[in-house]
């Protein structure tokens, strides 16, 4: 950790940041956008170097989308709900306990007016999706995409997870599809392991988080999505690596926006952080 509050983002700012705008915009000729699922850590992400280093390559590597469409382990909410897509949509600011500094952080984004329309027609009357006339993005989405996309200069909305249901979670995703044909990017964002109760904010790492980590390595290699949605019973480490399941469904999300083809992972970011396993990885 550093002793400022921030100060690794900082220097990203100064250092790598610039870079960004180098970025070539989505055409049709590069295909579908890929699936990410993300484990976005916290504010505290902004204080470690390499995990900075790492999101901000991994977006590097991408045709710049022409919008976001995120789906974050901290909202939870029946029925189905779009986040508002106002440009500039103030910020939720859902933690506590850290530094003043996070609290004041932007991320201001452009109206995503364009893509809410498209989401909208995506989903079914079976699914209606309702639109949140004023929130706007929580730290599942704004930390891990204010490194990821610096400029705040693509579309951002927020999806809802109406359900932790894997098969009802893949059915959104599979609407969510066709997106990818247009430049929109598909994320779920969660934490592949969450056992905040059972840590002791070391780098000590708790057998139940490897175990769950490397049984869930095993299965995204493998495209194993059965086995994935089995995790209540299959996974070890369980219930200590998620006492509640919101960080691990939103994954479900990104299976079902990939097709058959592309369900064979690719993990780009692994490692612990406090224990915790950061796993995140692409479909596609």
């Amino acid at each position: 950790m550093t002793a400022q509050a921030g100060a690794a983002f900082d220097a990203f700012l100064r250092t790598t940041a610039p870079e960004a705008a180098e970025r070539r915009p989505w055409t049709s000729a590069d295909g579908p956008m890929p699936v990410l699922y993300l484990s976005h850590g916290a504010p505290p992400l902004f204080d470690e170097a390499d995990w900075i280093d790492r999101l901000f390559a991994w977006a590097q590597r991408l045709p710049k989308p022409k919008g976001i469409l995120i789906v974050s382990a901290h909202w939870e909410s029946a029925p189905l709900m779009l986040s508002s897509p106002e440009a500039g949509t103030p910020l939720v600011y859902d933690f506590g306990g850290f530094d003043e500094r996070f609290f004041r952080m932007r991320y201001a984004t452009p109206d995503a007016s364009a893509m809410a329309e498209r989401v909208a027609a995506a989903m079914p009357d079976a699914e209606p999706l309702h639109r949140h006339p004023s929130r706007g993005l929580d730290h599942g989405a704004w930390v891990p995409l204010k490194v990821m996309y610096p400029d705040g200069d693509v579309p951002v909305l927020q999806l809802s997870i109406p359900t932790h249901d894997p098969d009802r979670l893949m059915g959104i995703g599979r609407r969510l599809r066709p997106l990818r044909d247009e430049g929109y990017l598909v994320i779920g964002s969660g934490f592949m392991t969450h056992g905040l109760p059972y840590i002791d904010f070391s780098d000590r790492v708790p057998g139940w988080s490897s175990d769950f980590d490397a049984w869930a390595a095993e299965a995204l290699a493998a495209g194993d999505v059965d086995t994935l949605a089995s995790y209540r019973s299959k996974a070890p480490g369980m219930p200590y690596a998620h006492p509640t399941v919101d960080h691990y469904v939103p994954l479900f999300i990104a299976y079902g926006a990939a097709s058959e083809a592309e369900q064979a992972a690719e993990t780009v970011i692994d490692g612990f952080w406090f224990g915790l396993s950061r796993r995140s990885f692409q479909l596609a």
